[in-house]
C-alpha cells in the first residue's frame, strides 16, 4: 500500500511575546505523510523554516503520548483539533484532506498569556494546585493497601477526575475562559477519597478562592469544557465542587 501524501496550507499564530500584537503566517506545507502526527508535521514545518534561516515555529511538546497535557494547540477552532478525546500530540494528519487550510492558534485566556507564538504560560494552573490540591500527611513507612476500604464506586470516580492532565483545553473551549472543569477534577479526586476528607472544605475554598484571583472566568454552563477535554472529564465534578464549596461556605460562617 502507498503512502498518501497531503499537500496543506497552514496559517499559524506567531508571536514574539506577550507584548507583541502578533499575527498569522502562512505556510506552504507538501507532501506530508498521512502516518505523521500533528506534532511531527510541526516538526517537519520548523525544518524548512530553519533551513530558509527563518525563526522556528515556538510549541509545547513533551511526552508525546497523550499523558503530560503540553500540546496545546487550538487547531481549526477546536482545542487539539477535530479528533474526541485526543490530544493534539495523538492526533494524525490523516485526519485532513488534500488541499486542506489549516488554522493553528494558542490558547485564548487572559491566565494563560503568550509567551512566544503557541506557547502560553500555563503557571496559573500549577498554582491553584500549590493552594490545595495536595493532602497533609505525616511521612513514615506505606500504609497498607488494604488499610482503608474505599469503595469501588468511589475508588472509579476518583481515577476518572485524577486522570486529568492540565493542559488547558477546558479553558480554551470556554468562552468566558472557566477553569470550573480543572480546578473540580483537583478537588473531586481528593474529595472522594478518604484520605482527602480533614482538608475537604478547606481545600474546596483555597483552589476556588486561587482560581478567583488568577482571573479565570465563571462557569458557562454550556458543557463546552467537557466536550473538548482529551480525558473526557465529567461536569459532575462541577457539581460536586459547587456542592463541597457551598457547604464549606456555610460551615466558615
Amino acid at each position: 500500500m502507498s503512502e498518501k501524501l497531503l499537500n496543506l496550507t497552514l496559517k499559524v499564530w506567531r508571536q514574539r511575546n506577550s507584548k507583541d500584537k502578533g499575527g498569522f503566517e502562512t505556510y506552504a506545507m507538501k507532501g506530508v505523510s498521512t502516518d505523521m502526527s500533528f506534532l511531527e508535521m510541526f516538526d517537519v514545518l520548523n525544518e524548512q523554516l530553519i533551513n530558509e534561516g527563518k525563526d522556528p515555529v515556538a510549541f509545547d511538546h513533551d511526552c508525546r503520548e497523550g499523558i503530560c497535557g503540553m500540546c496545546s494547540m487550538f487547531i481549526n477552532g477546536r482545542p487539539h483539533g477535530p479528533k474526541q478525546a485526543v490530544t493534539t500530540c495523538q492526533l494524525h494528519m490523516r485526519s485532513f484532506n488534500d488541499g486542506d487550510t489549516i488554522t493553528v492558534e494558542p490558547w485564548r485566556a487572559k491566565p494563560f498569556p503568550v509567551i512566544k507564538d503557541l506557547v502560553v504560560d500555563r503557571s496559573s494552573f500549577d498554582r491553584i494546585i500549590s493552594a490545595g490540591g495536595f493532602i497533609s500527611v505525616n511521612t513514615g513507612n506505606a500504609q497498607d493497601a488494604n488499610a482503608i476500604p474505599i469503595s469501588k464506586e468511589d475508588a472509579d470516580e476518583s481515577f476518572a477526575a485524577a486522570a486529568c492532565i492540565g493542559c488547558g483545553a477546558c479553558v480554551a473551549a470556554c468562552k468566558n475562559a472557566s477553569a470550573m472543569l480543572f480546578v473540580s477534577a483537583k478537588v473531586s479526586q481528593l474529595a472522594l477519597l478518604p484520605q482527602g476528607q480533614p482538608e475537604r472544605e478547606q481545600r474546596v475554598l483555597n483552589m476556588v478562592a486561587q482560581m478567583d484571583s488568577e482571573g479565570f472566568g465563571s462557569c458557562t454552563n454550556t458543557g463546552a469544557c467537557s466536550a473538548e477535554c482529551p480525558k473526557e472529564i465529567s461536569l459532575s465534578n462541577i457539581a460536586r465542587m459547587n456542592r463541597d464549596y457551598f457547604g464549606a461556605s456555610i460551615a466558615g460562617k
